[in-house]
C-alpha cells in the first residue's frame, strides 16, 4: 500500500531479521520440534509417557527444562517434566 503513495523505486526492499535469539535456538534441534505438540501438550487426563520417552532422547532436554522454569511454563511436558512434576521442582529448589 505504501508503493502505491510512493514515487516508482522510491522503496527499498525492507530487511526483516527473523533469526532465532540465542537462548532459543535450542528449539530449532529439539526432538519435539520434529515430532508435534500433541505429545507434548495432550487433553487434561491424558498420558504424557509418549512425550516423556521423546525427551528422553533428546540431547537440548536439559535446555527445554530450563526455559519452562525460568518463563514459568504452566502446561504441556518441556524437559521431560509434567506440569506437577516442575511445580514440584520450583517448590524444593533453594531460593
Amino acid at each position: 500500500m505504501i508503493e502505491r503513495f510512493s514515487p516508482r523505486d522510491t522503496i527499498s526492499p525492507m530487511h526483516i531479521d527473523i533469526s532465532t535469539p540465542p537462548d532459543m535456538a535450542w528449539q530449532e534441534q529439539a526432538l519435539c520440534a520434529q515430532t508435534g505438540a500433541d505429545f507434548f501438550f495432550p487433553e487434561p487426563g491424558s498420558s504424557v509417557r509418549e512425550a516423556k520417552r521423546i525427551c528422553g532422547m533428546c540431547e537440548m532436554r536439559s535446555a527445554c527444562l530450563e526455559y519452562a522454569l525460568a518463563n514459568d511454563e504452566r502446561f504441556g511436558v518441556w524437559g521431560g517434566l509434567s506440569e506437577r512434576e516442575r511445580l514440584h521442582l520450583r517448590r524444593t529448589e533453594p531460593h
